[in-house]
């Protein structure tokens, strides 16, 4: 079976998942004060964006596993940054318990996405 099951990235139920968490975070953060403009709702935004561009570049690489892997370890280190951020917001009063709870257990989700094709690369990798 060499056929190619995802046309790309998109299709890939952990980029949904990320893209999904990253505009629930970029809509909850539009309520964060105004003085964490330039601290907490910037950073949050950003990591939880670049999970989903990291991995949309790690499909590109996919024809060379070092460069592909090493796109999905960024992936996996803003999805842990963005879960920091989250508990922040938490401890900030910036977001319920609960919503922190729900969004922080997605990122677990995504994480053991990301772990998974990282530990085995090889049946997203193009073969040559």
């Amino acid at each position: 079976m060499d056929r190619e099951p995802f046309k790309d990235h998109r299709d890939l139920e952990i980029y949904k998942k990320a893209f999904e968490v990253a505009m629930q975070i970029f809509e909850l953060s539009k309520k964060f004060p105004v003085e964490e403009r330039y601290l907490l709702t910037d950073q949050i935004r950003r990591s939880s964006r670049s999970v989903c561009a990291n991995l949309a570049e790690a499909w590109r690489k996919r024809r060379y596993e070092a460069a592909f892997i090493a796109k999905l370890n960024d992936c996996e280190s803003e999805a842990s940054e963005t879960q920091t951020w989250i508990e922040f917001a938490v401890r900030c009063h910036y977001m319920n318990t609960e919503t922190g709870r729900e969004l922080y257990g997605t990122y677990n989700q995504v994480l053991a996405g990301l772990v998974t094709m990282i530990n085995n690369p090889t049946p997203w990798l193009i073969k040559h």
